[in-house]
């Protein structure tokens, strides 16, 4: 047995007794279970295209009309996350569905994917995009992750690094450093651990069309990283809120996520990254209704704050 397949095998073991440890908040919610149903569903049809709307879908899955482009980040639209062995994927289940089936989601014109994380790039989501849609969307990923979805037919990949900008459709993308890890699997090099060469990275990103700007944070703990674009006309900034508790070197609770979009002097916040998968100890419910109480203390104001709701910058 070669190298890779032992350290598969020990990890994916290592991985999966780690979701089955009664009290391990990755194993609350570990078997499918009947979800309840969504207050809010988004209409994607009717939607303008002279304007910014955009729907959280779940977890860091944002759906955004950007003037009649479509863009979707890190989609997550599976009912269970984690390492596909055999028949089954060995990990947490939604709690929440996702506010649009796959197949209600319109073609994204483009993929937004922060790192390689299960919970940000999930493979079978991406498969079903490439496959419904084979060479018609561009992707941007971070560096060192274009091999999890190499094997998926897209229109074209574009691997930033930091700093690195591109142009696609129209849409300029900048990718932003950070504060948080890369690896797929434990055993993978990641620039979190100083491969800043050979590891696997993680990003935010600036989009801009049209005179107008979005920042999608994808995932990251405190970091004043950001503050690099606190001149760039941030008009909504798109922050993670949850997993904090204990995970805070890696994620940001909700009153630094406010912080650092209000030093970007964004004008509009969007939560992601809770209310979808049990990662973490704090309370389901806590980081929106955090969020919620803090935000009158920012000089900015909240788009939405459930999944499946709908704000339309005009």
């Amino acid at each position: 047995m070669d190298t890779s397949r032992r350290k598969f095998l020990k990890y994916s073991t290592l991985l999966s007794g780690t979701f089955l440890i009664p009290g391990n908040p990755f194993s609350k919610n570990l078997f499918s279970a009947p979800l309840p149903a969504l207050k809010y569903i988004p209409s994607p049809a009717d939607w303008k295209n002279d304007n910014i709307t955009l729907s959280w879908l779940g977890h860091s899955t944002v759906l955004i009309n950007f003037y009649g482009k479509w863009i979707l980040t890190d989609p997550v639209i599976s009912k269970k996350i984690g390492i596909r062995f055999l028949w089954d994927t060995i990990g947490p289940s939604r709690m929440t569905p996702a506010a649009l089936k796959i197949e209600e989601i319109p073609k994204p014109d483009l993929i937004l994917l922060s790192h390689a994380h299960m919970d940000h790039t999930d493979v079978p989501t991406l498969e079903y995009f490439g496959e419904k849609y084979p060479g018609e969307i561009d992707v941007v990923t971070a560096y060192l992750t274009k091999d999890v979805i190499q094997d998926i037919e897209w229109k074209s990949v574009s691997v930033l690094d930091w700093n690195d900008e591109t142009s696609i459709d129209g849409i300029s993308i900048k990718a932003i450093e950070v504060k948080h890890f890369g690896w797929r699997y434990p055993w993978e090099k990641d620039r979190s651990r100083g491969y800043m060469k050979d590891g696997r990275s993680y990003n935010a990103y600036h989009i801009r069309m049209n005179g107008k700007s979005i920042v999608f944070g994808g995932d990251t703990a405190m970091t004043d990283k950001l503050d690099v674009l606190k001149n760039e006309n941030i008009d909504i900034a798109i922050m993670p809120i949850g997993a904090y508790n204990p995970w805070k070197w890696n994620h940001c609770n909700p009153e630094e996520a406010l912080v650092m979009a209000a030093r970007m002097n964004a004008k509009y916040f969007i939560p992601i990254h809770t209310k979808t998968f049990s990662q973490s100890s704090e309370p389901f419910n806590e980081p929106i209704d955090w969020m919620n109480k803090s935000a009158v203390n920012y000089n900015l104001k909240i788009g939405l704050d459930n999944i499946g709701q709908t704000f339309t910058l005009e």
